[in-house]
């Protein structure tokens, strides 16, 4: 029930104490207050009345001369008025209303609409109904509600200034938020840290923690490279070597062996660009799996491909999630005969599974399967040739710069692995 933002939980909890405060003011004001001293000035009104209507029922002719002693008009009662009437804010008006007619007898009714300034109270008297009109302010408080708005108002204006305030102290929290953010989707956005100590302090080692990590994805990157490329030096001339060579089953097998070293260099070069994706541009996710299936049917691979009805453009690294699924198909061509790859699109994401009817990876070691240059030898049929252990993890690295994940289970139509590669949108 609560907000999911910071910006409305802070609002809740500023909003919340002046809202109850309010609340409970104007509760003990209405009761205290208004609704007392109505009372209290409408039973000393009605003590003036019942004396005039009491003048009235003597004949003594005195009536007028004491109305007008006491600051009240009489007249004849216009026809019609036969009901008490009030406005709808008039609070204190049910006080002063129910005072009068359990306190005046005769009364006909009570008139707090015609002129506010001037209530009417109707009375029933031996020379027919008559109309007394006193000022408003022998009935109730003058303005008793210009305390309330003036509590309201004021109320407002500070939560206005609180909220500008609170608002200061939350941007650089926001910022710092979109800023890690934004370097877990693989992307480095400008940060100063500002705003309260503690949250300088945050922003301080989100700097260094930011820092460390190029510099350890730099090295390794550096290294990977640094070490592939040496390697490809001498495995060429080895390869020139033996090409030179008088065919027989020894070259051969040499051969084999030379083009697996430089498979597997291709692939600790393909882990070591994993960092380096392209920029996110408008891409239909159904044109990119059906020219992915294409290109892999001219290899001699056939993918089953199931999509949605309709897509639509959306914002991906295509370039990235192309290598991304290509390692997957890779991995299921390798282990199983029967490639399946389905696209759906379920609320702000894009879903990509594929799956094969190969042996799986048992549920405990599917955490060790996405280490990279982990080989689950036992797990995996490698009848068809093994890799180094990094298709997985390339796979992994993508949807996590990405912003996204990479989930691994069984099959339920196929029997085999499951790849779930989950992108925002």
């Amino acid at each position: 029930m609560m907000p999911r933002g910071l910006y409305g939980r802070a609002a809740l909890i500023l909003l919340v104490p002046i809202i109850t405060l309010q609340i409970v003011v104007s509760a003990q004001i209405l009761q205290r207050y208004f609704q007392e001293v109505a009372a209290q000035m409408s039973s000393a009104l009605a003590l003036e009345l019942r004396l005039i209507v009491d003048a009235v029922a003597a004949g003594e002719g005195r009536a007028r001369g004491l109305a007008d002693a006491l600051e009240i008009e009489i007249a004849l009662a216009s026809p019609g008025i036969s009901a008490d009437r009030r406005v709808f804010y008039d609070l204190t008006g049910i006080e002063a209303i129910a005072v009068l007619r359990r306190e005046v007898p005769g009364l006909v009714a009570v008139d707090l609409v015609e002129d506010w300034r001037r209530p009417v109270i109707i009375v029933d008297t031996r020379e027919g109904n008559l109309a007394l009109s006193v000022a408003r302010s022998r009935i109730s408080a003058s303005n008793p509600h210009q305390l309330l708005v003036l509590m309201v108002a004021f109320g407002l204006f500070m939560t206005w200034v609180a909220y500008l305030f609170l608002r200061n102290q939350l941007k650089p929290i926001k910022r710092l938020a979109d800023a890690a953010d934004a370097f877990g989707k693989g992307r480095v956005v400008t940060y100063h840290p500002s705003g309260a100590a503690e949250v300088r302090s945050a922003g301080l080692a989100f700097l260094d923690m930011r820092a460390r990590i190029e510099g350890m994805i730099e090295q390794r990157t550096l290294m990977l490279s640094g070490v592939s490329h040496d390697l490809r030096t001498p495995l060429t001339r080895m390869k020139l070597g033996l090409s030179m060579l008088d065919e027989g089953p020894e070259v051969a097998a040499l051969l084999r062996d030379v083009a697996e070293m430089e498979a597997l260099l291709a692939t600790f070069l393909d882990f070591a660009r994993g960092e380096a994706l392209d920029d996110p541009v408008a891409t239909d996710p159904i044109v990119l799996v059906q020219r992915l299936a294409d290109d892999w049917a001219r290899l001699g691979t056939r993918i089953d491909l199931v999509l949605p009805a309709a897509g639509g453009a959306v914002m991906l690294r295509p370039q990235a999630v192309r290598r991304c699924l290509t390692n997957l198909i890779s991995n299921a061509q390798r282990y199983g005969t029967t490639v399946r790859l389905t696209l759906s699109l379920p609320n702000r994401a894009i879903r990509f599974t594929v799956e094969d009817d190969g042996p799986g990876i048992p549920a405990a070691r599917r955490a060790e399967a996405l280490v990279p240059f982990a080989r689950l030898d036992e797990a995996r049929n490698q009848d068809k040739g093994s890799g180094v252990g990094l298709g997985l993890a390339i796979a992994r690295d993508i949807a996590q710069r990405h912003g996204g994940s990479l989930n691994l289970g069984e099959s339920a139509a196929l029997g085999g692995l499951r790849v779930d590669l989950v992108l925002p949108r």
